[in-house]
């Protein structure tokens, strides 16, 4: 399989409505283009959508950082929503099925988290949030030690 045409991380604004279409719309395409299956696409379009919504409407804006992964033969895609609003007060509450500080379901952060492989939080409050993503088009590879 040869390696997606996209290598170097992408950077796209999250200031609208339509930032968020542009969104959607890249992840699909380039994960598309690194072999994911039409399911998978779509289950890491919907964490994109979610992530990128949350960007938006409790972050204040923000951006995200797209970023195609080649690990032997694992090819996947990481995810990275930036913003520098208020932060997450309680992660543990964010977290939590049901939970909702904006009148949605309460499915954002824990739904996002169950359609992809690799999912982690980091808020301080008044700081602002990076909620970081990964999925995985192919074999995901062996655990490797954080640096």
């Amino acid at each position: 399989m040869q390696a997606s045409r996209h290598t170097a991380p992408a950077t796209l604004p999250i200031g609208s409505d339509a930032d968020l279409a542009w969104v959607r719309q890249q992840v699909r395409q380039v994960a598309a283009e690194l072999g994911f299956g039409l399911v998978q696409q779509t289950k890491l379009v919907t964490a994109a959508s979610e992530l990128a919504r949350n960007t938006l409407v409790h972050g204040g804006g923000g951006h995200v950082e797209i970023t195609p992964l080649v690990t032997g033969p694992a090819q996947g895609l990481r995810l990275a929503f930036v913003d520098t609003g208020p932060g997450i007060r309680d992660l543990d509450q964010a977290m939590t099925d049901g939970y909702t500080s904006g009148g949605g379901l309460g499915l954002g952060m824990s739904g996002a988290k169950r359609l992809v492989h690799e999912f982690r939080v980091d808020s301080r409050p008044g700081e602002g949030t990076t909620v970081t993503v990964t999925a995985w088009a192919t074999a995901v590879p062996p655990s490797r030690p954080e640096p």
